[in-house]
Parts: C-alpha cells; sequence; structure tokens
C-alpha cells in the first residue's frame, strides 16, 4: 500500500507514544548533559503538530512537509525547533513536483539532512541528532537505489539509526551545553540522537503494521 499525507496523523502518534514510552530515558540522558529540556520541548511540538493533524492530512506530500516545519518552528523552542523546521522545510523543498516514491523522498531527506549540517553547523561525529539522522538517511538512498523490497529498507535504515544513536556514548560533545563539560560529555549518549532514533523506528514499526 503506497503511503499517503492521511497517513500522517498515524506517523505522529506513533512518534508521540514512543517518545512518551521512554520518557524517563530521555529525560536522565538530557539532564546529564544537556539543557534537560529537551523532552518537554518534542512533547509541545508533537502536541502543536496532533492538533494540525487533520489539516496536514489533507495536502500533498510538500506541502504537508512546509506545514509540518511551519508548525514545530512555532512550537518547539531551543535548537531542536529549528533544526527539526528545516528538516521537514528542506523535504518539501526538494521534494516539490517530484514523483512520490521511495528513491525521490530518499534523496530529497539527504538534501533536507546537509540543510540540517548547514544550520547546525555541526556533522557527524560532534554527539548530536546527526549521527543518526546522517547515516539513516544515507541508508535510505543506498538502500533504495538498490531495489531492495520495503521490510529490508526499513530494517537497514533502524541499524543505520541504531548505531548512530550507540555511537554518541564515547563521542566528545562540540555542540551545545554539553560542549562545555568537555570530556565529562564521554559515556552518555546524546538526546537528541536518542530521540531521532526513536522516531526513525516508531515510524518505521507503523510502516510495517499498515503493509
Amino acid at each position: 500500500m503506497p503511503l499517503t499525507p492521511a497517513q500522517i496523523p498515524e506517523f505522529i502518534n506513533a512518534i508521540s507514544a514512543a517518545i512518551n514510552q521512554h520518557a524517563d530515558e530521555i529525560t536522565e540522558l538530557d539532564q546529564a548533559i544537556g539543557d534537560g529540556d529537551h523532552l518537554f520541548n518534542l512533547q509541545r511540538g508533537l502536541e502543536a503538530l496532533q492538533s494540525h493533524a487533520a489539516e496536514i492530512a489533507a495536502l500533498d506530500w510538500p506541502a504537508a512537509w512546509q506545514k509540518i516545519g511551519m508548525t514545530v518552528m512555532a512550537a518547539i523552542g531551543g535548537a531542536s525547533g529549528s533544526l527539526y523546521a528545516t528538516l521537514f522545510i528542506g523535504l518539501s523543498k526538494h521534494g516539490k513536483d517530484k514523483p512520490t516514491d521511495m528513491r525521490t523522498f530518499a534523496e530529497a531527506l539527504q538534501a533536507a539532512v546537509a540543510a540540517v549540517k548547514q544550520r547546525g553547523k555541526a556533522d557527524v561525529g560532534e554527539k548530536t541528532m546527526l549521527d543518526v539522522w546522517v547515516p539513516a538517511a544515507e541508508t535510505l538512498a543506498r538502500a533504495a537505489s538498490s531495489g531492495k523490497d520495503l521490510n529490508a529498507i526499513l530494517d537497514q535504515v533502524c541499524a543505520a539509526a541504531d548505531a548512530g544513536v550507540e555511537s554518541t556514548r564515547d563521542m566528545l560533545a562540540t555542540k551545545g551545553r554539553a560542549s562545555f563539560l568537555g570530556e565529562r560529555s564521554k559515556g552518555h549518549i546524546d538526546a537528541g540522537a536518542k530521540t531521532a532514533q526513536l522516531m526513525i523506528a516508531a515510524i518505521a514499526r507503523h510502516i510495517r503494521q499498515a503493509a
């Protein structure tokens, strides 16, 4: 069954459920080396998206991504709001007037993640959500172009996200509040990377169930 924006409310609910289920873990990770408000900011953004879900579901993909990006920008505080707004607005920009297939989405996601890199002035290896989004996007692009079936693609993307979040444990933070901790930032998984992995896993799980 092809994916359509009509399923976006279900994706939002699946992500919200995953974030809430891991709320204590996220808070603990963020309090260890972050600002301690990452969970609250994400939950506020997801609540805003849920309130606009019916409107978003009626749009085409590029318009839906744009609406999600603008909603996130207005609702989520801190760096996460700006970066996720950039991600979704990037998806809209690079998916416009193109076929809505897996390969096109993969290309748009790579371009959107590159925009997040530029916006955050960060890259892989700096203990941020990019340590999950970059390998996930790269893996999706490779898998989509290889003609693998959907379940195989989802398995590979989730595995890349899992490896990405775990890789942040031994990294030295160079961005945000964690960067002030120096060597003490090592030994902790980055909260933003963890929530990115949870989002990807939630979406993949829902797609499998809906297929």
